[in-house]
């Protein structure tokens, strides 16, 4: 009896899975070409949102690169000026 309950369950649910499987298939013939433009859409806005991103954080970066150089250079230059400063003043007697 327990083996006859088991046929009767499994054969239950490979037709509902079946009856599941079946309804989310249909339609997708008639919306296919739909889908597929709005695919290509949704890519290119990705796309455009990516580039607009990398524009910005190369913006930013350059910037920053641009601050730390001069501030890098002034100080260096700050230095130079410091050390020459010392060597004048042991070569005066």
């Amino acid at each position: 009896m327990k083996s006859f309950m088991r046929v009767v369950m499994f054969f239950a649910l490979l037709i509902a899975f079946a009856g599941l499987g079946y309804s989310q298939d249909s339609g997708q013939s008639s919306s296919a070409s739909q889908s597929a433009k709005q695919d290509a859409k949704d890519a290119g806005h990705s796309t455009k949102n990516a580039a607009k991103s990398t524009g910005h954080a190369a913006k930013k970066t350059g910037h920053t690169v641009k601050k730390d150089t001069k501030k890098a250079t002034n100080k260096s230059a700050e230095k130079t000026k410091e050390g020459a400063k010392k060597v004048e003043d042991k070569t005066n007697p």
